[in-house]
């Protein structure tokens, strides 16, 4: 039943995304915002707001668990179901590239770096001094946040059931949204370690659902790698898993400059792909197991 649960919250979710709708971004905006007041010197500590998720985390894992073990199963289903769709989605970003890829097509990356700026992460707004730059750091943020918004919150769910999807997406946003720049630092690194197995078996889903060849090639030393951020380490395993240097725009240039006001739109296209033929790789994994009786 979980797999039906999972199938149906992403079905219902990509349909919202396509409408631009329940953005929740403000949600957790709101939901941090009585933490602006602290003690001088203690912008950095994370206490505070690790107890503000820790609460509903522990509220969800304990009503889990006493609900099967009184039998009632099916009672957790619905709100599976209502949890899943509200913590994954990227609303409005299919609208906003849609923006950006005509302002590239006309060859204004003026407008085009107007419609992602405010997207892009504020380290990497400074170093998109050029259209490659900008489009690689795009690449990179699209790739990241389609992976935090969707494939970490399926992998904690499979592990760790409702709790262990709330935690995923909550952490998520105290490193984006809490109210303390010094705090969101710290929120980042506990983000990376809880990125680190979903980012590694997406890595390996990419050789899969893209080029396997070139996966092998180069890809698959940075899948197994120790080190590196979860976003960077996909950026590189997708570019290898793409064969036509859809992440590569300065090769791509040199190679084909008549279609150089076509290249916006393929590299997005290619991601977006590359993206979803994971995700139903997922999907089969996880239909195969629960066949197998595993989950």
């Amino acid at each position: 039943m979980e797999f039906v649960v999972f199938l149906a919250a992403y079905m219902v979710r990509r349909k919202l995304d396509n409408s631009g709708l329940m953005a929740t971004d403000t949600f957790w905006r709101k939901s941090f915002s009585h933490a602006q007041s602290v003690a001088p010197g203690r912008e950095a500590s994370l206490a505070r707001g690790l107890v503000i998720i820790a609460v509903p985390t522990l509220l969800l894992v304990v009503g889990e668990i006493l609900l099967r073990d009184a039998g009632w199963s099916f009672a957790i289903h619905p709100v599976a179901f209502v949890l899943l769709f509200v913590l994954m989605g990227t609303p409005g970003l299919g609208g906003m590239l849609d923006l950006y890829i005509d302002a590239w097509r006309k060859g204004d990356m003026q407008s085009a770096w107007h419609q992602v700026c405010d997207f892009l992460p504020p380290a990497d707004r400074g170093t998109a001094s050029s259209p490659e730059q900008m489009h690689q750091a795009l690449s990179r943020t699209v790739i990241g946040m389609i992976f935090e918004r969707y494939f970490v919150i399926a992998f904690w769910y499979v592990v760790a059931g409702m709790g262990g999807a709330f935690a995923a997406r909550a952490l998520i946003a105290l490193r984006d949204h809490w109210p303390h720049a010094a705090a969101r630092t710290g929120f980042g690194r506990l983000v990376n370690g809880l990125n680190y197995l979903p980012s590694r078996l997406l890595g390996l889903t990419f050789g899969i659902a893209g080029d396997l060849a070139g996966w092998l090639k180069s890809g698959r030393s940075v899948v197994f790698s120790l080190s590196g951020n979860a976003w960077q380490t996909l950026m590189e395993v997708a570019n290898s898993s793409l064969t036509g240097y859809e992440l590569e725009p300065e090769r791509f240039s040199s190679l084909h400059p008549q279609d150089w006001p076509d290249f916006g739109d393929r590299s997005l296209a290619a991601v977006r792909g590359l993206m979803n033929r994971s995700m139903l790789v997922w999907i089969c994994a996880l239909a195969l197991l629960v066949i197998a009786g595993i989950v």
